[in-house]
Protein backbone atom coordinates (compact mmCIF):
# COMPACT_ATOMS: atom_id res chain seq x y z
CA UNK A 1 0.00 0.00 0.00
CA UNK A 2 1.36 3.66 -1.09
CA UNK A 3 1.74 6.24 1.01
CA UNK A 4 -0.97 8.69 -0.03
CA UNK A 5 -3.48 5.30 -0.08
CA UNK A 6 -2.15 4.39 3.81
CA UNK A 7 -2.75 8.07 5.00
CA UNK A 8 -6.12 8.78 3.06
CA UNK A 9 -7.36 5.44 4.97
CA UNK A 10 -6.25 6.72 8.41
CA UNK A 11 -7.75 10.22 7.97
CA UNK A 12 -11.27 9.54 6.77
CA UNK A 13 -11.31 7.32 9.82
CA UNK A 14 -9.69 10.09 11.69
CA UNK A 15 -12.48 12.79 10.45
CA UNK A 16 -15.37 9.91 11.05
CA UNK A 17 -14.05 9.50 14.76
CA UNK A 18 -13.31 13.55 15.48
CA UNK A 19 -16.62 15.14 13.58
CA UNK A 20 -18.95 12.18 12.50
CA UNK A 21 -18.62 13.10 8.92
CA UNK A 22 -17.50 11.58 5.87
CA UNK A 23 -15.06 12.53 3.39
CA UNK A 24 -14.91 11.41 0.03
CA UNK A 25 -11.33 12.47 -0.81
CA UNK A 26 -7.83 14.01 0.58
CA UNK A 27 -6.10 16.11 -1.57
CA UNK A 28 -1.87 16.25 -0.84
CA UNK A 29 0.89 17.93 -2.24
CA UNK A 30 4.69 18.25 -1.31
CA UNK A 31 5.53 20.34 1.97
CA UNK A 32 7.16 23.05 0.92
CA UNK A 33 11.27 23.13 1.53
CA UNK A 34 10.88 26.08 4.00
CA UNK A 35 8.29 23.89 6.39
CA UNK A 36 9.17 20.84 7.82
CA UNK A 37 7.51 17.85 7.44
CA UNK A 38 7.82 14.55 4.32
CA UNK A 39 3.62 15.12 2.85
CA UNK A 40 1.13 17.70 3.43
CA UNK A 41 -2.45 17.36 3.51
CA UNK A 42 -4.75 20.48 2.29
CA UNK A 43 -7.34 20.72 5.14
CA UNK A 44 -9.11 23.31 2.75
CA UNK A 45 -11.33 20.95 1.15
CA UNK A 46 -12.40 19.37 4.32
CA UNK A 47 -14.51 22.25 4.97
CA UNK A 48 -17.14 20.98 2.45
CA UNK A 49 -17.92 18.59 4.94
CA UNK A 50 -16.56 19.88 8.26
CA UNK A 51 -17.56 23.45 9.48
CA UNK A 52 -14.51 25.14 11.74
CA UNK A 53 -11.34 26.79 11.61
CA UNK A 54 -8.83 24.61 9.44
CA UNK A 55 -5.80 25.26 11.51
CA UNK A 56 -8.09 24.31 14.19
CA UNK A 57 -9.15 21.31 12.20
CA UNK A 58 -5.23 20.60 10.82
CA UNK A 59 -4.14 20.42 14.64
CA UNK A 60 -6.64 17.97 15.69
CA UNK A 61 -6.03 15.81 12.61
CA UNK A 62 -2.30 16.13 12.87
CA UNK A 63 -2.15 14.92 16.70
CA UNK A 64 -4.65 12.25 16.36
CA UNK A 65 -2.65 10.64 13.54
CA UNK A 66 0.70 10.67 15.63
CA UNK A 67 -1.36 9.08 17.95
CA UNK A 68 -2.60 6.18 15.55
CA UNK A 69 -0.25 5.58 13.12
CA UNK A 70 3.06 4.52 13.73
CA UNK A 71 4.90 5.99 10.39
CA UNK A 72 3.92 9.66 11.77
CA UNK A 73 6.17 11.27 13.99
CA UNK A 74 5.23 14.85 14.00
CA UNK A 75 3.43 17.55 12.21
CA UNK A 76 2.93 21.23 12.39
CA UNK A 77 -0.14 23.58 10.56
CA UNK A 78 0.95 26.34 8.27
CA UNK A 79 -2.72 28.14 8.09
CA UNK A 80 -4.73 25.49 6.40
CA UNK A 81 -2.09 22.87 5.60
CA UNK A 82 -1.24 19.97 7.66
CA UNK A 83 2.74 19.10 7.02
CA UNK A 84 3.27 15.39 8.77
CA UNK A 85 6.89 13.62 9.46
CA UNK A 86 7.32 10.32 8.84
CA UNK A 87 9.85 7.73 10.64
CA UNK A 88 13.18 6.21 9.57
CA UNK A 89 11.45 2.51 9.95
CA UNK A 90 8.49 4.12 7.17
CA UNK A 91 10.98 5.12 4.87
CA UNK A 92 13.68 2.20 5.02
CA UNK A 93 10.35 0.17 4.82
CA UNK A 94 9.17 2.05 1.78
CA UNK A 95 12.40 1.53 0.43
CA UNK A 96 13.19 -2.35 0.83
CA UNK A 97 9.83 -2.70 -1.55
CA UNK A 98 11.07 -0.25 -4.04
CA UNK A 99 14.65 -2.30 -4.47
CA UNK A 100 12.85 -5.90 -4.32
CA UNK A 101 10.49 -4.95 -6.89
CA UNK A 102 12.50 -5.02 -10.55
CA UNK A 103 9.49 -3.94 -12.50
CA UNK A 104 9.19 -0.67 -9.97
CA UNK A 105 7.13 1.96 -11.62
CA UNK A 106 5.37 -0.49 -14.18
CA UNK A 107 1.92 -2.29 -13.77
CA UNK A 108 0.93 -5.55 -15.38
CA UNK A 109 -0.51 -5.93 -18.52
CA UNK A 110 -4.04 -5.29 -19.07
CA UNK A 111 -6.82 -6.36 -21.03
CA UNK A 112 -7.32 -3.05 -23.36
CA UNK A 113 -5.44 -2.08 -25.80
CA UNK A 114 -4.98 0.84 -27.19
CA UNK A 115 -3.40 2.39 -30.75
CA UNK A 116 -0.50 5.22 -30.93
CA UNK A 117 0.03 6.64 -34.43
CA UNK A 118 2.79 8.55 -34.87
CA UNK A 119 5.33 9.73 -37.44
CA UNK A 120 3.25 9.17 -40.57
CA UNK A 121 5.33 11.12 -43.18
CA UNK A 122 5.07 11.62 -46.96
CA UNK A 123 7.14 9.46 -49.57
CA UNK A 124 8.49 12.84 -51.43
CA UNK A 125 11.18 13.58 -48.79
CA UNK A 126 13.62 12.88 -45.96
CA UNK A 127 12.16 12.66 -42.21
CA UNK A 128 13.31 16.14 -40.77
CA UNK A 129 13.13 17.74 -37.51
CA UNK A 130 9.24 18.61 -37.15
CA UNK A 131 9.24 14.74 -37.72
CA UNK A 132 11.22 13.89 -34.80
CA UNK A 133 9.26 15.53 -32.06
CA UNK A 134 6.54 13.54 -33.38
CA UNK A 135 8.33 10.40 -33.48
CA UNK A 136 9.75 11.02 -30.17
CA UNK A 137 6.69 12.48 -28.43
CA UNK A 138 4.97 9.39 -29.72
CA UNK A 139 7.48 6.58 -29.32
CA UNK A 140 7.51 8.04 -25.46
CA UNK A 141 3.71 8.33 -25.00
CA UNK A 142 3.27 4.44 -26.11
CA UNK A 143 6.12 3.26 -23.82
CA UNK A 144 4.54 4.96 -21.03
CA UNK A 145 1.11 3.58 -21.34
CA UNK A 146 2.65 0.12 -21.80
CA UNK A 147 4.32 0.89 -18.48
CA UNK A 148 1.23 2.06 -16.74
CA UNK A 149 -0.87 -1.50 -17.60
CA UNK A 150 -2.03 -0.79 -21.08
CA UNK A 151 -1.35 -3.02 -23.97
CA UNK A 152 -0.51 -0.49 -26.97
CA UNK A 153 -0.10 -1.24 -30.61
CA UNK A 154 2.27 1.52 -32.36
CA UNK A 155 1.09 2.20 -36.14
CA UNK A 156 1.36 5.00 -38.56
CA UNK A 157 -0.33 5.63 -41.90
CA UNK A 158 2.50 6.25 -44.89
CA UNK A 159 1.24 8.98 -47.22
CA UNK A 160 2.69 7.22 -50.31
CA UNK A 161 -0.03 8.74 -52.81
CA UNK A 162 -1.11 12.28 -54.24
CA UNK A 163 0.08 14.85 -56.15
CA UNK A 164 3.67 15.57 -54.22
CA UNK A 165 4.48 11.67 -54.53
CA UNK A 166 4.22 12.47 -58.33
CA UNK A 167 6.39 15.49 -58.52
CA UNK A 168 9.34 13.30 -56.89
CA UNK A 169 8.98 10.66 -59.68
CA UNK A 170 7.85 13.49 -62.58
CA UNK A 171 11.55 15.03 -61.94
CA UNK A 172 13.49 11.83 -61.11
CA UNK A 173 11.95 10.51 -64.91
CA UNK A 174 13.24 14.03 -66.15
CA UNK A 175 16.42 14.86 -64.76
CA UNK A 176 17.41 11.66 -63.24
CA UNK A 177 19.47 9.62 -65.17
CA UNK A 178 18.59 6.84 -64.42
CA UNK A 179 20.34 7.92 -60.68
CA UNK A 180 19.87 5.14 -57.62
CA UNK A 181 20.73 5.13 -54.34
CA UNK A 182 23.31 2.40 -55.20
CA UNK A 183 24.76 4.34 -57.82
CA UNK A 184 25.10 8.34 -56.22
CA UNK A 185 25.73 6.99 -52.68
CA UNK A 186 23.02 8.66 -51.32
CA UNK A 187 19.93 6.97 -48.97
CA UNK A 188 16.66 6.45 -50.75
CA UNK A 189 14.74 9.17 -49.36
CA UNK A 190 17.20 12.09 -49.74
CA UNK A 191 17.56 10.99 -53.54
CA UNK A 192 13.68 10.98 -54.00
CA UNK A 193 13.66 14.10 -51.71
CA UNK A 194 16.57 15.89 -53.84
CA UNK A 195 13.73 15.58 -56.74
CA UNK A 196 10.75 16.85 -55.10
CA UNK A 197 13.05 19.74 -54.73
CA UNK A 198 14.04 20.03 -58.26
CA UNK A 199 10.50 19.96 -59.40
CA UNK A 200 9.95 23.14 -56.99
CA UNK A 201 13.01 24.58 -59.26
CA UNK A 202 11.74 23.91 -62.13
CA UNK A 203 8.31 24.46 -61.56
CA UNK A 204 9.03 28.29 -60.31
CA UNK A 205 11.03 28.56 -63.37
CA UNK A 206 8.20 28.00 -65.77
CA UNK A 207 6.48 30.23 -63.75
CA UNK A 208 8.29 32.96 -64.44
CA UNK A 209 8.75 32.75 -68.26
CA UNK A 210 4.68 32.12 -68.18
CA UNK A 211 4.24 35.52 -66.25
CA UNK A 212 7.11 37.18 -68.98
CA UNK A 213 4.99 36.43 -71.54
CA UNK A 214 1.76 38.51 -70.32
CA UNK A 215 0.53 35.59 -68.37
CA UNK A 216 -1.21 36.79 -64.24
CA UNK A 217 0.99 34.93 -61.30
CA UNK A 218 -2.17 32.83 -60.41
CA UNK A 219 -2.16 31.52 -64.45
CA UNK A 220 1.55 30.61 -64.54
CA UNK A 221 1.15 28.74 -61.16
CA UNK A 222 -2.26 26.63 -62.82
CA UNK A 223 -0.62 26.33 -66.67
CA UNK A 224 2.88 25.24 -65.90
CA UNK A 225 3.89 22.76 -68.07
CA UNK A 226 5.53 20.70 -65.46
CA UNK A 227 2.78 20.98 -63.57
CA UNK A 228 0.46 19.53 -65.71
CA UNK A 229 2.73 16.71 -66.61
CA UNK A 230 2.67 15.47 -63.12
CA UNK A 231 -1.36 15.70 -62.78
CA UNK A 232 -1.65 14.00 -65.58
CA UNK A 233 0.77 11.02 -64.11
CA UNK A 234 -0.77 11.75 -61.13
CA UNK A 235 -4.25 10.52 -63.05
CA UNK A 236 -2.41 7.44 -64.39
CA UNK A 237 -1.35 6.15 -61.61
CA UNK A 238 -5.53 6.45 -59.99
CA UNK A 239 -6.49 4.65 -63.67
CA UNK A 240 -3.65 2.01 -62.70
CA UNK A 241 -0.98 3.05 -65.47
CA UNK A 242 1.66 -0.07 -65.52
CA UNK A 243 4.56 1.85 -66.25
CA UNK A 244 3.19 4.90 -63.82
CA UNK A 245 2.83 2.48 -60.91
CA UNK A 246 5.65 0.10 -61.82
CA UNK A 247 7.85 4.38 -61.29
CA UNK A 248 5.99 4.75 -57.68
CA UNK A 249 6.91 1.48 -56.54
CA UNK A 250 10.32 1.56 -57.37
CA UNK A 251 10.88 5.13 -55.78
CA UNK A 252 8.82 4.16 -52.87
CA UNK A 253 10.76 1.22 -51.85
CA UNK A 254 14.09 4.09 -51.88
CA UNK A 255 12.20 5.96 -49.45
CA UNK A 256 10.99 2.83 -47.26
CA UNK A 257 14.49 1.79 -46.60
CA UNK A 258 15.58 5.12 -45.95
CA UNK A 259 12.71 5.53 -43.40
CA UNK A 260 13.91 2.56 -41.66
CA UNK A 261 17.51 3.53 -41.37
CA UNK A 262 16.59 6.73 -39.90
CA UNK A 263 14.18 4.90 -37.79
CA UNK A 264 16.86 2.13 -36.03
CA UNK A 265 19.02 4.93 -35.21
CA UNK A 266 16.42 6.71 -33.80
CA UNK A 267 15.82 3.61 -32.06
CA UNK A 268 11.70 3.60 -32.74
CA UNK A 269 9.17 0.85 -34.26
CA UNK A 270 6.37 0.13 -34.87
CA UNK A 271 4.11 -2.87 -34.87
CA UNK A 272 1.52 -1.99 -37.62
CA UNK A 273 1.58 -0.15 -41.06
CA UNK A 274 -1.17 1.55 -43.06
CA UNK A 275 -0.92 2.65 -46.90
CA UNK A 276 -2.51 5.96 -47.68
CA UNK A 277 -2.06 4.35 -51.43
CA UNK A 278 -4.89 1.02 -49.55
CA UNK A 279 -6.88 3.50 -47.11
CA UNK A 280 -7.69 6.55 -49.42
CA UNK A 281 -10.72 4.36 -50.57
CA UNK A 282 -12.16 3.69 -47.40
CA UNK A 283 -14.81 5.43 -44.90
CA UNK A 284 -17.79 5.43 -48.46
CA UNK A 285 -19.48 2.69 -47.18
CA UNK A 286 -19.27 4.58 -44.02
CA UNK A 287 -20.68 7.73 -45.29
CA UNK A 288 -23.74 5.47 -46.75
CA UNK A 289 -23.89 4.75 -43.40
CA UNK A 290 -24.08 7.51 -41.81
CA UNK A 291 -26.81 8.75 -44.12
CA UNK A 292 -29.02 5.69 -43.22
CA UNK A 293 -28.71 6.90 -39.76
CA UNK A 294 -29.60 10.17 -40.20
CA UNK A 295 -25.39 11.25 -39.58
CA UNK A 296 -24.88 12.89 -42.76
CA UNK A 297 -26.99 15.09 -45.03
CA UNK A 298 -26.89 15.08 -49.03
CA UNK A 299 -26.75 18.66 -50.04
CA UNK A 300 -28.67 19.25 -54.05
CA UNK A 301 -25.49 19.01 -55.73
CA UNK A 302 -25.11 15.43 -54.60
CA UNK A 303 -22.03 16.05 -51.98
CA UNK A 304 -22.56 14.81 -48.09
CA UNK A 305 -21.95 16.66 -45.28
CA UNK A 306 -22.00 16.40 -41.75
CA UNK A 307 -23.98 19.33 -39.25
CA UNK A 308 -21.76 19.98 -36.20
CA UNK A 309 -23.26 23.47 -35.66
CA UNK A 310 -25.32 22.38 -32.46
CA UNK A 311 -21.60 21.25 -31.19
CA UNK A 312 -20.05 25.15 -31.94
CA UNK A 313 -18.71 23.96 -35.39
CA UNK A 314 -19.84 24.11 -38.31
CA UNK A 315 -20.99 21.79 -41.89
CA UNK A 316 -18.20 19.22 -42.57
CA UNK A 317 -17.52 17.85 -46.16
CA UNK A 318 -17.51 14.09 -46.47
CA UNK A 319 -17.85 13.28 -50.09
CA UNK A 320 -17.85 15.44 -52.93
CA UNK A 321 -20.98 15.71 -55.50
CA UNK A 322 -18.74 13.63 -57.72
CA UNK A 323 -18.47 10.98 -55.50
CA UNK A 324 -14.56 11.24 -54.48
CA UNK A 325 -13.79 11.20 -51.16
CA UNK A 326 -11.73 13.92 -48.61
CA UNK A 327 -9.32 13.41 -45.79
CA UNK A 328 -12.28 13.16 -43.27
CA UNK A 329 -13.60 9.88 -45.86
CA UNK A 330 -10.32 8.27 -45.57
CA UNK A 331 -10.03 9.17 -41.56
CA UNK A 332 -13.38 7.97 -40.72
CA UNK A 333 -12.73 4.93 -42.73
CA UNK A 334 -9.03 4.09 -41.59
CA UNK A 335 -9.78 4.42 -37.98
CA UNK A 336 -12.84 1.76 -38.33
CA UNK A 337 -10.82 -0.57 -40.15
CA UNK A 338 -8.00 -0.02 -37.67
CA UNK A 339 -10.73 -1.16 -34.74
CA UNK A 340 -11.28 -4.32 -36.96
CA UNK A 341 -7.76 -5.09 -37.28
CA UNK A 342 -7.25 -5.18 -33.82
CA UNK A 343 -10.41 -5.58 -32.24
CA UNK A 344 -8.89 -5.68 -28.17
CA UNK A 345 -8.46 -1.99 -28.93
CA UNK A 346 -10.85 0.85 -27.13
CA UNK A 347 -9.19 3.75 -28.13
CA UNK A 348 -6.50 5.72 -30.09
CA UNK A 349 -3.95 8.63 -30.35
CA UNK A 350 -3.17 10.63 -33.03
CA UNK A 351 0.11 11.95 -32.48
CA UNK A 352 0.18 14.90 -35.34
CA UNK A 353 1.07 18.83 -35.04
CA UNK A 354 -1.44 20.96 -33.74
CA UNK A 355 -2.14 22.92 -37.08
CA UNK A 356 -4.74 19.91 -37.26
CA UNK A 357 -6.32 20.22 -34.11
CA UNK A 358 -10.53 21.62 -36.16
CA UNK A 359 -9.75 18.05 -38.03
CA UNK A 360 -9.60 15.73 -35.19
CA UNK A 361 -12.21 17.63 -32.94
CA UNK A 362 -14.33 17.58 -36.50
CA UNK A 363 -13.20 13.71 -36.76
CA UNK A 364 -13.51 12.12 -32.95
CA UNK A 365 -17.38 14.15 -33.05
CA UNK A 366 -18.20 12.11 -36.72
CA UNK A 367 -17.06 8.64 -35.23
CA UNK A 368 -18.98 9.36 -32.19
CA UNK A 369 -22.04 10.21 -34.29
CA UNK A 370 -21.84 7.15 -36.14
CA UNK A 371 -22.17 5.06 -32.68
CA UNK A 372 -18.69 3.71 -32.12
CA UNK A 373 -18.33 2.98 -28.38
CA UNK A 374 -14.35 3.34 -28.71
CA UNK A 375 -14.99 6.76 -30.03
CA UNK A 376 -14.70 7.88 -26.73
CA UNK A 377 -11.27 7.52 -26.15
CA UNK A 378 -9.84 9.35 -29.41
CA UNK A 379 -7.09 11.61 -27.93
CA UNK A 380 -4.88 13.77 -30.37
CA UNK A 381 -1.29 14.34 -29.02
CA UNK A 382 -1.21 17.69 -30.62
CA UNK A 383 1.89 19.41 -30.24
CA UNK A 384 3.76 22.33 -31.05
CA UNK A 385 5.99 23.39 -33.99
CA UNK A 386 9.92 22.56 -33.30
CA UNK A 387 12.03 25.96 -34.61
CA UNK A 388 16.02 26.52 -35.01
CA UNK A 389 17.25 29.78 -34.28
CA UNK A 390 17.71 30.53 -38.41
CA UNK A 391 13.80 30.13 -38.76
CA UNK A 392 11.27 28.20 -39.83
CA UNK A 393 11.87 25.20 -42.33
CA UNK A 394 10.70 24.80 -45.98
CA UNK A 395 10.92 21.61 -47.76
CA UNK A 396 10.01 22.17 -51.22
CA UNK A 397 13.14 24.61 -51.26
CA UNK A 398 15.40 22.43 -49.58
CA UNK A 399 15.57 24.40 -46.28
CA UNK A 400 14.31 21.66 -43.88
CA UNK A 401 16.79 20.33 -41.22
CA UNK A 402 17.40 16.74 -42.30
CA UNK A 403 16.75 14.22 -39.54
CA UNK A 404 20.03 12.17 -40.45
CA UNK A 405 22.23 15.42 -40.71
CA UNK A 406 20.71 16.30 -36.88
CA UNK A 407 21.24 12.86 -35.31
CA UNK A 408 24.86 12.80 -36.79
CA UNK A 409 25.54 16.52 -35.88
CA UNK A 410 24.27 15.73 -32.39
CA UNK A 411 26.62 13.00 -31.92
CA UNK A 412 29.34 14.97 -33.31
CA UNK A 413 28.79 17.48 -30.82
CA UNK A 414 28.65 15.03 -28.28
CA UNK A 415 31.83 13.92 -29.11
CA UNK A 416 33.43 17.16 -28.60
CA UNK A 417 32.47 17.79 -25.42
CA UNK A 418 32.12 14.08 -23.99
CA UNK A 419 35.74 13.29 -24.84
CA UNK A 420 37.23 16.37 -22.84
CA UNK A 421 35.92 13.85 -19.86
CA UNK A 422 38.81 11.65 -20.79
CA UNK A 423 36.95 8.84 -18.74
CA UNK A 424 36.68 6.53 -21.47
CA UNK A 425 40.45 4.50 -21.25
CA UNK A 426 40.01 1.30 -22.84
CA UNK A 427 37.09 1.90 -25.19
CA UNK A 428 37.57 1.40 -28.45
CA UNK A 429 37.09 3.35 -31.37
CA UNK A 430 33.75 1.70 -32.12
CA UNK A 431 32.51 1.45 -28.87
CA UNK A 432 33.54 5.76 -28.31
CA UNK A 433 30.95 5.74 -31.41
CA UNK A 434 28.37 4.26 -30.06
CA UNK A 435 28.70 6.19 -27.07
CA UNK A 436 28.31 9.59 -28.79
CA UNK A 437 25.82 8.00 -30.68
CA UNK A 438 23.46 7.58 -27.19
CA UNK A 439 24.69 10.55 -25.59
CA UNK A 440 23.52 12.73 -28.64
CA UNK A 441 20.35 11.12 -29.30
CA UNK A 442 19.46 11.32 -24.85
CA UNK A 443 20.32 15.16 -25.46
CA UNK A 444 18.18 15.41 -28.99
CA UNK A 445 15.34 13.61 -26.89
CA UNK A 446 15.52 15.13 -23.62
CA UNK A 447 15.86 18.56 -24.52
CA UNK A 448 12.05 17.47 -26.90
CA UNK A 449 10.46 15.72 -24.78
CA UNK A 450 11.02 17.47 -21.17
CA UNK A 451 8.85 20.04 -22.46
CA UNK A 452 4.76 20.37 -22.55
CA UNK A 453 4.16 18.74 -25.88
CA UNK A 454 1.45 21.61 -26.74
CA UNK A 455 4.16 23.90 -26.32
CA UNK A 456 6.48 24.77 -29.55
CA UNK A 457 10.22 24.54 -29.07
CA UNK A 458 13.46 26.42 -30.45
CA UNK A 459 15.99 23.77 -30.44
CA UNK A 460 19.71 24.52 -29.72
CA UNK A 461 21.27 22.05 -30.18
CA UNK A 462 24.74 23.09 -28.10
CA UNK A 463 22.84 23.82 -25.35
CA UNK A 464 20.83 20.33 -25.07
CA UNK A 465 24.39 18.21 -24.97
CA UNK A 466 25.29 20.10 -21.98
CA UNK A 467 26.62 17.72 -19.16
CA UNK A 468 25.01 20.57 -16.36
CA UNK A 469 21.44 21.22 -15.70
CA UNK A 470 18.37 20.05 -16.72
CA UNK A 471 19.94 18.08 -19.83
CA UNK A 472 19.87 14.31 -21.02
CA UNK A 473 23.56 14.26 -20.73
CA UNK A 474 23.45 15.54 -17.71
CA UNK A 475 21.00 12.58 -16.38
CA UNK A 476 22.97 9.99 -18.42
CA UNK A 477 26.06 10.78 -16.52
CA UNK A 478 24.72 10.40 -13.08
CA UNK A 479 23.64 6.65 -14.28
CA UNK A 480 27.27 6.20 -15.68
CA UNK A 481 28.95 7.21 -12.15
CA UNK A 482 26.58 5.02 -10.20
CA UNK A 483 27.39 2.01 -12.08
CA UNK A 484 30.89 2.84 -11.51
CA UNK A 485 29.89 2.93 -7.42
CA UNK A 486 28.13 -0.41 -7.86
CA UNK A 487 31.38 -2.06 -10.13
CA UNK A 488 34.00 -0.56 -7.15
CA UNK A 489 31.15 -2.48 -4.73
CA UNK A 490 30.93 -5.79 -6.18
CA UNK A 491 34.75 -6.18 -5.41
CA UNK A 492 34.30 -5.52 -1.54
CA UNK A 493 32.74 -7.91 0.91
CA UNK A 494 29.42 -6.27 1.86
CA UNK A 495 27.16 -7.06 4.97
CA UNK A 496 23.35 -7.77 4.72
CA UNK A 497 21.48 -4.89 5.06
CA UNK A 498 19.72 -3.70 7.84
CA UNK A 499 17.89 -0.99 8.89
CA UNK A 500 20.00 2.68 9.40
CA UNK A 501 19.37 5.88 10.84
CA UNK A 502 18.70 7.95 7.60
CA UNK A 503 19.99 11.45 7.23
CA UNK A 504 18.25 14.39 5.04
CA UNK A 505 20.00 13.78 2.20
CA UNK A 506 19.08 10.19 2.21
CA UNK A 507 15.13 10.52 2.81
CA UNK A 508 15.39 12.94 -0.32
CA UNK A 509 16.30 10.36 -2.25
CA UNK A 510 13.79 7.70 -1.21
CA UNK A 511 10.74 10.39 -1.03
CA UNK A 512 11.53 11.08 -4.86
CA UNK A 513 12.22 7.00 -5.58
CA UNK A 514 8.62 6.67 -4.09
CA UNK A 515 7.04 9.48 -6.39
CA UNK A 516 8.35 7.18 -9.78
CA UNK A 517 4.79 5.04 -10.11
CA UNK A 518 2.76 8.66 -9.83
CA UNK A 519 4.68 10.10 -12.25
CA UNK A 520 4.23 7.50 -15.10
CA UNK A 521 0.77 7.17 -14.38
CA UNK A 522 0.40 11.08 -14.40
CA UNK A 523 2.42 11.04 -17.60
CA UNK A 524 -0.23 7.93 -19.23
CA UNK A 525 -3.19 10.16 -17.90
CA UNK A 526 -2.00 12.76 -19.75
CA UNK A 527 -0.39 11.72 -22.45
CA UNK A 528 2.86 13.84 -21.52
CA UNK A 529 6.49 12.59 -21.78
CA UNK A 530 7.54 15.66 -19.88
CA UNK A 531 6.10 14.64 -16.66
CA UNK A 532 8.54 11.34 -16.59
CA UNK A 533 11.86 13.78 -17.99
CA UNK A 534 11.31 16.26 -15.19
CA UNK A 535 10.37 13.35 -12.72
CA UNK A 536 13.75 11.90 -13.82
CA UNK A 537 15.86 14.72 -13.25
CA UNK A 538 14.37 15.18 -9.96
CA UNK A 539 15.42 12.29 -8.96
CA UNK A 540 19.27 13.04 -10.20
CA UNK A 541 19.00 16.07 -8.57
CA UNK A 542 18.30 14.67 -5.30
CA UNK A 543 21.17 11.66 -5.49
CA UNK A 544 23.91 14.47 -6.62
CA UNK A 545 23.04 16.05 -3.68
CA UNK A 546 23.44 12.74 -1.59
CA UNK A 547 26.30 11.98 -3.25
CA UNK A 548 28.29 15.33 -3.06
CA UNK A 549 27.13 15.10 0.85
CA UNK A 550 26.85 11.67 2.41
CA UNK A 551 30.06 9.58 1.76
CA UNK A 552 29.59 6.13 0.49
CA UNK A 553 33.04 3.65 0.64
CA UNK A 554 34.03 5.92 3.96
CA UNK A 555 30.30 5.07 5.67
CA UNK A 556 30.56 4.99 9.57
CA UNK A 557 29.52 1.68 9.40
CA UNK A 558 29.18 -1.73 7.44
CA UNK A 559 24.89 -1.38 7.52
CA UNK A 560 25.22 2.19 6.71
CA UNK A 561 27.61 1.07 3.30
CA UNK A 562 25.53 -1.61 2.41
CA UNK A 563 22.14 1.10 2.54
CA UNK A 564 23.91 3.79 0.46
CA UNK A 565 25.13 1.17 -2.06
CA UNK A 566 21.88 -0.31 -2.49
CA UNK A 567 20.64 3.06 -1.95
CA UNK A 568 22.65 4.09 -5.13
CA UNK A 569 21.31 0.73 -6.92
CA UNK A 570 17.69 1.20 -6.55
CA UNK A 571 18.66 4.60 -7.87
CA UNK A 572 20.14 3.43 -10.81
CA UNK A 573 17.60 0.97 -11.90
CA UNK A 574 14.97 4.05 -11.50
CA UNK A 575 17.12 6.21 -13.40
CA UNK A 576 17.37 3.94 -16.40
CA UNK A 577 13.33 2.56 -16.21
CA UNK A 578 12.50 6.43 -16.81
CA UNK A 579 15.21 7.06 -20.03
CA UNK A 580 13.94 3.68 -21.51
CA UNK A 581 10.20 5.47 -21.38
CA UNK A 582 11.70 8.35 -23.41
CA UNK A 583 13.60 5.84 -25.47
CA UNK A 584 16.76 7.34 -23.92
CA UNK A 585 20.26 5.02 -23.61
CA UNK A 586 21.43 4.74 -20.13
CA UNK A 587 25.44 4.12 -20.46
CA UNK A 588 27.13 1.87 -18.34
CA UNK A 589 30.54 4.29 -18.85
CA UNK A 590 31.10 7.99 -19.42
Amino acid sequence: MDLQTLLTHHIKEAIKSLYEADLAEVEFQATRKEFEGDITVVVFPMLRVVKGNPVAIGEALGAYLVAEVEAITAYNVIKGFLNLSLSDAYFYSSFTNILADVNYGHKPQGEDAVIVEYSSPNTNKPLHLGHIRNILLGYSVAEILKAAGNKVYKTQIINDRGIHICKSMLAWQRFGNGETPASSGLKGDHLVGKYYVKFDQEYKAEQKELMAAGKSESEAKEQAPILLAAQEMLRKWEAGDAAVVELWEMMNSWVYQGFDATYDALGVDFDTLYYESNTYLLGKENIEEGLSKGVFFRKDDGSVWCDLTDEGLDEKLVLRSDGTAVYMTQDIGTAIQRIKDMPDANGMIYTVGNEQDYHFKVLFLILKKLGYSWAENLHHLSYGMVDLPSGKMKSREGTVVDADDLISEMASTAESIASELGKLDGYTEAQKKALYQDIGLGALKYYILKVDPKKRILFDPEASVDFQGNTGPFIQYTYARIQAILRKAETMEMEPATAVDLTEKERAVIKELENYPTAVSLAAEQHSPALVANYVYDLVKAYNSFFQNVPIFAADTASQLTFRVQLSEATGRTIKSALALLGIVAPERM
